[in-house]
C-alpha cells in the first residue's frame, strides 16, 4: 500500500517496501546510483522523499568517501548560456584535479513545477552544481540531510551556496539605458512559464517595471512567447504591431531579442532607427549579430561555483550568497530615440 505521508523514523525496510523493490535495490539507487536503472532510482528516491528516510550514520559515514568528480546539472539543450557556464566550471575543475559529470534537465519554464527527476547522490558524485531551477525543497532536504554539498546558480536557495546576478538590479538597469536613449513607448518581451514561482524572468521584468515607474510618461507593453526564435518572431511582429508602436523592446535573452529584430525587418521597420532592440546574456548569438545586450559573467559564474564546492568539500562553511555584477554591452541594436515618421509600413511575410 502507497503511504500518505511522512512515517517517523522511516528504516530502509520501509523504502523498499513502499517503492516495491528489494532493500539491496534501495541501497544501490543511494550509495551505487550507476548499478539501478533510471526509473527504479527514481522510484526508490520518490519513496524515500514521502517517508522522509534518512540513512543511518554509518551509511552517512561511508558516503562522506570522495570519489573525485562533481556533478552539473542545467537546461543545457533549452540554453546554450549554460554552456557557457559549465566551460568556467570545467577549467575550474581541471585546474583542481576534478572530473565532472554533466546531466541535462528541463528548462523551468516548461516544467510543470521547479524541480529535478533526479539527482546523483553520495557514491557517484561528492557535490553538485544546479543551475538555473530552484530545488524542490524536498529534494534540498533530503541532500542536506545526506551531507551532499551543493551550489545553485541562477536560482535561489535558503539552505545552499548561492551565485547568482542580481535579476531584479539588471532589469532596472536594462531600463535605465533604454529611458537613457530617450524612449518612451517601450515593449517587453518574455519568456512565459507553466510553474508559479519567481523565475529569473519574473525578478527580471520586476526590476525593469520598477525603474520605469520612476517615469510616468512611460507606456510598457509586456508580451509573452516560447523560447524559440520562430516563436519570438512572431511575437515580435505582434507587438510591433501595437498602436503605438514602441520605439524600443526589451528581450529577456538574446535569442528572443533576435526574434524581434527579425519582427522588425519583415514589417519594414528600420533597427535602430525606427526601432531599438535590447537583449540579455550576450552569448555568441548577440556578438554574431551586433546586437545591444546585458552581459552577465557566465564563465565568472561556473568557476566560482566550482570554487564554492571543492572548498565547502576540503573546509565546510556557513552559506554564502554571491551577487555578480551585469553591464550593458551597446552595439548596433539600440540608439536614441526619434520621432515616428507616418508612413505606411510593409506587412508580415
Amino acid at each position: 500500500m502507497k503511504s500518505d505521508g511522512k512515517r517517523p523514523h522511516a528504516t530502509i525496510y520501509d523504502v523498499a517496501s513502499e517503492a516495491g523493490v528489494s532493500i539491496a535495490t534501495v541501497s544501490n539507487a543511494m550509495n551505487k546510483p550507476e548499478r539501478v536503472g533510471e526509473r527504479t532510482r527514481r522510484r526508490v528516491l520518490e519513496a524515500a522523499d514521502r517517508l522522509g528516510y534518512v540513512p543511518k550514520a554509518d551509511a552517512a559515514s561511508q558516503a562522506r568517501k570522495h570519489v573525485g568528480r562533481i556533478g552539473v546539472i542545467a537546461p543545457f539543450t533549452s540554453y546554450a548560456s549554460f554552456m557557457r557556464r559549465l566551460s568556467g566550471v570545467l577549467t575550474e575543475a581541471s585546474s583542481r584535479g576534478v572530473d565532472v559529470s554533466v546531466y541535462d534537465m528541463e528548462s523551468a519554464a516548461t516544467a510543470t513545477s521547479p524541480a529535478l527527476e533526479t539527482i546523483p547522490i553520495r557514491g557517484f558524485v561528492d557535490g553538485l552544481i544546479v543551475m538555473g531551477e530552484p530545488l524542490e525543497p524536498a529534494v534540498e532536504q533530503r541532500l542536506a540531510s545526506r551531507g551532499m554539498p551543493v551550489v545553485i546558480v541562477d536560482a535561489e536557495s535558503d539552505i545552499f551556496h548561492v551565485v547568482k546576478i542580481d535579476d531584479y538590479g539588471a532589469g532596472r538597469v536594462a531600463a535605465r539605458h533604454l529611458i537613457e536613449l530617450g524612449h518612451r513607448q517601450i515593449g517587453y518581451l518574455l519568456e512565459g512559464q507553466v510553474a508559479d514561482y519567481e523565475s529569473q524572468a519574473l525578478r527580471r521584468l520586476g526590476g525593469f517595471q520598477a525603474e520605469l515607474a520612476q517615469h510616468p510618461e512611460v507606456r510598457l507593453t509586456v508580451s509573452q512567447t516560447t523560447g524559440t526564435l520562430a516563436a519570438a518572431r512572431e511575437a515580435g511582429r505582434k507587438l510591433l504591431g501595437a498602436d503605438p508602436r514602441p520605439t524600443a523592446v526589451m528581450a529577456h535573452f538574446d535569442d528572443l531579442a533576435i526574434g524581434v529584430v527579425q519582427a522588425a525587418k519583415d514589417l519594414g521597420i528600420e533597427v535602430p532607427r525606427d526601432l531599438s532592440v535590447l537583449g540579455f546574456d550576450d552569448g555568441p548569438v548577440a556578438e554574431a549579430a551586433d546586437l545591444s545586450t546585458v552581459r552577465q559573467p557566465f564563465e565568472e559564474s561556473g568557476a566560482l561555483a566550482t570554487r564554492l564546492l571543492l572548498d565547502a568539500l576540503e573546509r565546510p562553511s556557513g552559506r554564502q550568497v554571491i551577487l555578480l555584477d551585469c553591464q550593458v554591452v551597446a552595439r548596433a541594436t539600440t540608439g536614441v530615440a526619434t520621432t515616428l515618421i507616418d508612413r505606411p509600413v510593409s506587412r508580415a511575410r
